[in-house]
């Protein structure tokens, strides 16, 4: 019964944010409540809730700070001279430019972190994208299918550290034969971009928006997206371009603390963010408005990083995932036992799409592996399998960074999964067999 009430709840969920019924900050906090006292846990409800908005916490915490850190570097031009070099290099051609997206947000990913991939990424490339009329959906999928291969199979990547900590597994038996599969998953992303570049090339041709009639609902899109990127019609008088070396030494710092782990990350960017804001806009006028004119993003992307942490709550308070799972594993046939690893890795897509890399890996995969256990197999490739739906994991409403990516390019997540949903389920679908035919996934 109880995965029976989960089910509906996420499938109502689903439909309510797809199609536009109900906002998602909305969905996500009023579909759980209904449900959790159509359950009977009325009189536990605000326990689950506070467990959930703590969870979340210190993600909201890190978006906060990082969007405005990297907001005021925006606005002071550190990555206008990047633009115009790549402007030059790919010469307004759409599909270059999305061949290098996929490869500089495949660089910056290796970090295992959404939300710098996500920051420096989109950053850099969206005005690119806004001056010659590119959809801006393209530069979030490929940067989200990006992130999904780096971030997903790495060990210090935050599924694959999950996974291994649950298991008690060695890190480099678990990444190594893997490294195929990675290695593939990145080409694939590169010829996703080609695929997208080619597809935009022939609506906008090789040349600059004056120049070529563009759908008006792709121009107000990207109208607003540079509105939110620049965060003030008269960006010209924000730029500092005395100070970009200060800025370049201050992100490379930042980073490279995040990278080493000296620092948690949202003291960190803290940090970064009043250092940045001080001394490009040491006016406290000045400083009030920069921080001001960021407040919209940043809280939007922070409600709903809340919202988010109510659905969690609820859905792991009220045991629906563990009840969810148990059902999973109890309809699975005896004779599907050697085919165990392909099971996880294709059902981990729905899985962890609506829940959290947490709830999945540590309440999910444990059981998920003892059932495999029956079967003779390996914990190794039950961790393996679990990290092959990571590309849908990223689209869900449940993961904090995406509610940054979408903010940045200035789009409604229910058009993000709508554009993105076949080109993620395709990239799960080409990692998983990758995996199968390299060896790191096996059917006995």
């Amino acid at each position: 019964m109880l995965a029976i009430l989960g089910i509906i709840m996420i499938v109502v969920f689903t439909y309510l944010i797809m199609a536009k019924r109900l906002s998602p900050i909305a969905s996500l906090t009023l579909v759980p409540v209904v449900f959790a006292v159509l359950g009977g846990f009325g009189g536990k409800l605000g326990t689950m809730i506070m467990d959930g908005l703590k969870l979340v916490a210190p993600s909201a915490a890190l978006l906060l700070f990082a969007i405005l850190f990297f907001g005021i570097l925006i606005d002071a031009g550190l990555f206008d001279p990047l633009v115009e070099k790549i402007l030059k290099i790919v010469k307004g051609d759409p599909v270059k430019i999305a061949m290098g997206t996929a490869i500089l947000s495949l660089l910056v990913a290796l970090d295992g972190d959404g939300t710098t991939t996500y920051m420096i990424a989109v950053s850099a490339l969206l005005p690119l994208y806004i001056r010659i009329g590119m959809n801006p959906l393209i530069l979030a999928t490929v940067s989200m299918l990006s992130l999904s291969i780096m971030s997903g199979m790495t060990p210090w990547g935050g599924p694959a550290t999950r996974a291994i900590a649950v298991m008690g597994l060695d890190a480099s038996e678990f990444f190594i034969p893997l490294l195929p599969t990675m290695i593939g998953g990145a080409l694939w992303v590169v010829f996703t971009g080609y695929l997208l570049g080619k597809r935009e090339r022939r609506r906008i041709g090789i040349a600059d928006l004056k120049h070529k009639k563009v759908d008006p609902e792709i121009l107000s899109q990207l109208a607003a997206a540079q509105e939110t990127m620049s965060a003030d019609g008269d960006s010209a008088s924000f730029k500092r371009p005395h100070l970009r070396y200060f800025n370049l030494l201050l992100v490379s710092a930042v980073m490279t603390v995040l990278v080493m782990g000296l620092l948690p990350a949202p003291p960190l960017f803290l940090v970064g963010f009043i250092m940045a804001l001080m001394i490009n806009y040491p006016n406290l006028d000045l400083q009030k408005e920069r921080i001001a004119a960021h407040a919209n993003n940043a809280l939007t992307v922070v409600l709903l990083v809340f919202a988010a942490g109510v659905f969690a709550g609820i859905l792991s308070g009220t045991k629906m995932v563990d009840a969810i799972a148990q059902a999973l594993i109890s309809i699975i046939p005896d004779s599907a036992g050697p085919l165990f690893p392909a099971i996880v890795a294709i059902t981990s897509m729905p899985f962890t799409f609506v829940l959290s890399n947490d709830a999945y890996y540590f309440g999910v995969l444990p059981i998920l592996a003892e059932a495999a256990s029956a079967y003779g197999v390996s914990p190794i490739e039950i961790a393996r399998a679990s990290i092959m739906g990571q590309p849908v994991h990223l689209m869900s409403p449940l993961v904090a960074s995406t509610f940054l990516l979408v903010s940045m390019v200035n789009v409604d997540i229910s058009a993000f999964q709508r554009f993105a949903y076949r080109w993620a389920i395709l990239t799960a679908l080409v990692i998983t067999c990758l995996a199968l035919l390299t060896g790191a996934l096996t059917l006995l």
